[in-house]
């Protein structure tokens, strides 16, 4: 079904939104893929925060311009199907790669991030980056050490000059 010039105008203007917010694009192709392929992966693409469309190239050229992903505009050819990860840079990678595996029709075209555009082997790349949750619990890690650290050292001096005895303070740091 054809698009009327205000039908488009809304397309691009909802498309140039999801831009100018998202932390990664992907663009494959996905001629050949089932209607119920396609509509499982919208459902994934809903519950793990990446924005997919399907529009024609002209429209999806304009709505990234001026944004991050201006710089994939030459690239855009042929059916493409565009997944915008909105909440998470590797949500969109971890997408393509889950259902390229059981569809060999859905083929990565162009990987963008950061103003960047990557060939399509980056979608690996993008897919194994970890999650929020993933990221928040190495870095509170990496914030938990220096004080771990800090009472073993403490307990090591207490424990060489005294007998054994921990000063308080250390014994409550690493309970």
């Amino acid at each position: 079904m054809a698009l009327n010039l205000s039908q488009k105008q809304v397309v691009v203007a909802e498309l140039a939104d999801v831009a100018a917010k998202a932390h990664s694009l992907i663009a494959a192709e996905y001629a050949g893929t089932t209607v119920s392929q396609l509509t499982e992966m919208r459902k994934k693409a809903r519950e793990s925060g990446v924005f997919l469309k399907v529009v024609k190239n002209t429209l999806a050229t304009r709505a990234v311009a001026g944004t991050d992903y201006e710089c994939v505009k030459d690239a855009l050819v042929g059916p493409l199907l565009y997944a915008f990860s909105l909440e998470e840079p590797g949500a969109a990678g971890r997408l393509i790669k889950e259902f390229a595996k059981g569809n060999d029709k859905l083929q990565p075209k162009v990987v963008a991030v950061g103003g960047q555009m990557y060939p399509a082997s980056h979608v690996e790349v993008l897919a194994s980056l970890p999650t929020r949750e993933q990221a928040l619990a190495m870095l509170a890690r990496v914030l938990a050490e220096p004080a771990a650290m800090f009472a073993r050292a403490v307990k090591a001096v207490a424990d060489k000059q005294g007998g054994g005895e921990a000063p308080a303070e250390a014994e409550a740091e690493t309970a």
